[in-house]
């Protein structure tokens, strides 16, 4: 058994806050997993720990659109029978992680802002409380800083993601996020879409995605790095696919588990906060393994 988490790759160092909370998520979804739960929900619990701190971009912590809105995507896949569900733009739902477990519990696998509410209200799941001074300020300063649209794309990176293996042989992986700090409403990155930011197959591994979303769309990022793993270890399946994002101008950080429970984590950027849960060992650290782009 075995369950990785992150908290987002990018070039700001994450804080003593992040760290602790991502030791809180490993431990509540490891716990899970200790006790013969699921892998997928190991993944689920650990990320709405994150979701639920107000600390990671997502959930609670979501950015705010330059509208002032939080439109939070996320998505969850299990391996065994390739099913998944993926919510994009949802409002005022404080756990969209769940709102993707009820998806793929449905006939669906993706729904935008509308039904996938429908299905949140219908459940009754938690309420995302209004933005607070502190997050509008935020939001004035940084429509301030950043006049053109590509600069905070190359300075901020912020999902929260989970893999995970249980007892039984499954995987599962999930993320959520808010996306980039005052994007455009109706911007779509990477996390909700099935195959970039996340994917899972027991016969291969389990992947969840964290950088620019664009570019780990156009590579199908999760996808590549699965299919690498049929004949490859989590390490250089990682990187080979790594330095192929970074020639299209791509960065970003993964974590990823195959079959076997062997894992990586491994970054293009400076940070990457993540860590992992083994039997009675849980680590965390500001980064682990970067590789240096290739441009």
């Amino acid at each position: 058994m075995l369950l990785a988490v992150h908290g987002g790759a990018g070039e700001r160092k994450p804080d003593k806050n992040a760290l602790k909370k991502l030791s809180e998520s490993l431990a509540s979804g490891y716990t899970i997993l200790r006790n013969s739960g699921t892998a997928v929900d190991a993944v689920i619990e650990s990320i709405m720990v994150l979701e639920n701190s107000g600390i990671f971009n997502a959930g609670a912590g979501g950015n705010l659109q330059f509208d002032g809105v939080r439109r939070l995507d996320a998505s969850i896949m299990e391996g065994k029978k390739l099913r998944a569900g993926s919510v994009i733009g949802i409002e005022g739902i404080r756990n969209p992680i769940k709102v993707a477990q009820l998806i793929m519990d449905s006939p669906h696998v993706t729904l935008t802002h509308i039904g996938a509410k429908k299905i949140a209200d219908k459940n009754n799941l938690d309420l995302l409380p209004e933005p607070d001074k502190k997050s509008l300020e935020k939001l004035r300063k940084t429509k301030k800083k950043e006049r053109k649209l590509v600069n905070i794309f190359k300075q901020y990176f912020s999902t929260v993601g989970a893999v995970a293996l249980d007892m039984y042989g499954n995987l599962a992986a999930g993320a959520s996020t808010g996306g980039i700090p005052a994007m455009l409403p109706g911007r779509v990155g990477d996390t909700p879409i099935i195959g970039a930011g996340i994917y899972a197959e027991n016969s291969a591994g389990a992947i969840a995605c964290s950088g620019i979303g664009e570019n780990i769309i156009r590579l199908s990022l999760a996808k590549e790095i699965c299919m690498n793993l049929k004949n490859m270890t989590p390490y250089k399946a990682a990187m080979l696919s790594l330095r192929r994002l970074s020639k299209i101008g791509g960065e970003a950080g993964v974590i990823v588990i195959n079959k076997k429970g062997q894992f990586a984590i491994i970054h293009t950027t400076k940070y990457m906060a993540s860590g992992y849960a083994h039997k009675k060992s849980i680590v965390v650290k500001e980064g682990f393994k970067r590789i240096l782009p290739v441009f």
